[in-house]
């Protein structure tokens, strides 16, 4: 019997870095899980990988009929939704403030907030119905420390913060608990970033206490495993740093843009 046997849990983004990671180790602590990705190449392959106990569902977060329909898929496969983990994200470039254009920011705001509200006010009355739910959000040391280049994707982070504490407050009578995750891994949206500025991965290295960003399935996921498990009951409305020290003092995040510092 693991941690979520019997457990329905839908996670976004789900078809690599840290979705992945935590879809593969949420189904061997038993639950049953919805992969819900947008490139249905790696969506699938992940579904596959995890076997009878998931289903793929291509997801555009950022449109709210495919995030409901995603929601309404997991009740339909499985009879219930338990634990929704918002972790998708595909937006952003690395570039300055004055740089930034409305329909950069829009698109960030689209996928890392609205695509999580959507999907929270979708599962909830599933959840409340049944008196037990889940909410995790990943958010980012991006936004809680300002790091450069990245506004969109620090400003709809820190946004997914406030939502998570403000619904964590509505819904505490109800028995759903709504939290935040603030990872300090190689994701897939850093190994994007990573691509274009080698530069950056060694130094995240170098800067972390630890000597180096976490894995998403052994030092990420297990965090989220807690928080989706019965253990997790009496906290709600908290940000877990699972980043290897970073967050205490902060980590400098200081690209070269444009060359100026």
């Amino acid at each position: 019997m693991g941690e979520l046997t019997g457990r329905v849990a839908v996670v976004t983004g789900a078809g690599d870095g840290i979705g992945r990671g935590v879809a593969r180790r949420f189904a061997a602590e038993g639950a049953r899980v919805l992969v819900a990705e947008l490139n249905e190449e790696t969506g699938a392959a992940v579904a596959a990988e995890i076997g009878e106990n998931a289903r793929f569902v291509r997801t555009d977060v950022t449109d709210r009929a495919q995030v409901e329909a995603m929601v309404a898929a997991a009740v339909e496969t499985w009879g219930s939704v338990d634990v929704l983990v918002n972790n998708a994200w595909g937006a952003g470039t690395v570039g300055r403030v004055e740089t930034k254009t409305d329909e950069q920011l829009a698109r960030g705001f689209a996928m890392g907030y609205y695509g999580p509200l959507w999907a929270m006010q979708a599962a909830f009355p599933h959840m409340k119905a049944q008196g037990w739910g889940r909410v995790i959000n990943m958010c980012s040391l991006n936004g809680v420390n300002a790091h450069m280049g990245t506004l969109e994707y620090n400003s709809a982070k820190e946004a997914l913060r406030t939502l998570t504490r403000t619904a964590a407050r509505e819904w505490a009578p109800t028995g759903v608990v709504v939290n935040a995750i603030c990872p300090g891994a190689k994701s897939a949206a850093f190994r994007r970033v990573a691509a274009e500025h080698p530069e950056i991965e060694a130094a995240a290295d170098r800067a972390n206490p630890m000597g180096r960003l976490g894995d998403p399935e052994t030092d990420i996921a297990p965090v989220a495993v807690f928080l989706a498990s019965e253990g997790a009951r009496y906290l709600t409305g908290n940000t877990l740093f699972a980043d290897g020290g970073s967050h205490i003092n902060g980590v400098a995040w200081t690209p070269d843009l444009d060359g100026e510092q």
